[in-house]
């Protein structure tokens, strides 16, 4: 999505950026030598696997391409994620230009028709209402619901529903997707080489709703000019004075990779030292001419929710978000 303003640095981040937590530089073979850090620093484009996983029939859609680069260490990441659009299960769409489903408001929507998918046979029967940009994966106990049935854009919005009991536990794979592979950019606004920005809403009919007792961790940011603009604080991956700037020459930007642990999205998964998620406003997300969002808009923020991403909804690509139903 277009960067519609500014993200507003909180209070609380600026009291982070002044006990920033010092660590011994990594230098690298190909000379990265200014970063300070617990990730891993690639440089410049990705290599491409896939050159468009999505085709878009009624429509136009940005390439959706798949990507690998390889870091200063020689281990090889996946850009701009791991995913599983190819074989998870496609969540029901609110609206979807590229499949033609434009409803006009959820009174138009057949909610009764939408795969109930079972996770506790005794549980209650709960409906979610989703909108992400770009790209979600949602998993109840570690059971995946739906995926995203666009990557990248159109924007679309879903409908999703799951049988569980309480508690129970929502994890979510957030990706923004990117053009430039390995480089958190597009051609946009102008510029070659611009970065997108990200966000997540969702509400469910037993009360869930997306606000800042959701946990938010970053595991990919990029494009990075100056690697001395990354700090770690208390488990934040912070990248608050990295310029957010469009370029015509960004074939040289680095990115900052960490593993995601392969059981992120288990029910009894430890997420507690992740920073809690940063909220962000319509406005900041650039929702209001969004059909997909504003048809259903009592759905999402009307119903109480909040978007929510990581500290940097700009240059954080990959984020899992995860939170405890009590």
């Amino acid at each position: 999505m277009n960067i519609t303003s500014p993200r507003a640095i909180t209070t609380s981040s600026a009291i982070m950026f002044s006990a920033f937590l010092a660590m011994s530089p990594v230098t690298s073979a190909n000379g990265i030598n200014n970063y300070s850090g617990s990730g891993s620093i690639t440089q410049g484009l990705a290599k491409t696997l896939e050159s468009n996983i999505f085709e878009c029939k009624n429509g136009r859609s940005r390439v959706v391409g798949i990507g690998e680069i390889t870091d200063s260490n020689g281990q090889v990441w996946t850009v701009p994620a791991n995913n599983n659009f190819a074989s998870g299960p496609k969540a029901v769409d609110l609206y979807e230009e590229c499949a033609g489903i434009t409803h006009k408001s959820i009174a138009d929507v057949d909610e009764a028709s939408v795969p109930l998918v079972i996770v506790d046979p005794e549980g209650e029967e709960i409906t979610g209402y989703i909108f992400a940009d770009n790209y979600f994966e949602l998993y109840i106990n570690g059971v995946l619901i739906a995926v995203d049935s666009v990557p990248f854009t159109p924007f679309n919005s879903s409908i999703v529903r799951f049988k569980a009991s309480k508690p129970y536990s929502i994890a979510v794979k957030v990706i923004d997707w990117e053009e430039n592979l390995g480089l958190g950019s597009e051609d946009n606004r102008g510029k070659a080489f611009h970065p997108g920005d990200g966000g997540f809403i969702a509400s469910f009919s037993d009360g869930t709703v997306t606000n800042d007792d959701w946990q938010a961790q970053t595991f990919y940011t990029s494009p990075i000019y100056d690697l001395t603009c990354l700090q770690e604080i208390d488990g934040r991956r912070l990248s608050e004075s990295c310029s957010t700037q469009g370029t015509d020459d960004g074939k040289d930007a680095f990115a900052v990779h960490w593993q995601i642990p392969q059981d992120w999205m288990n029910k009894d998964f430890d997420a507690q030292s992740w920073p809690k998620a940063s909220l962000y406003t319509e406005d900041e997300i650039g929702v209001n001419n969004k059909k997909a969002y504003m048809n259903f808009i009592e759905k999402f923020s009307g119903a109480g929710a909040s978007f929510i991403w990581s500290t940097n909804v700009v240059l954080d690509n990959s984020v899992l978000l995860r939170y405890q139903v009590k």
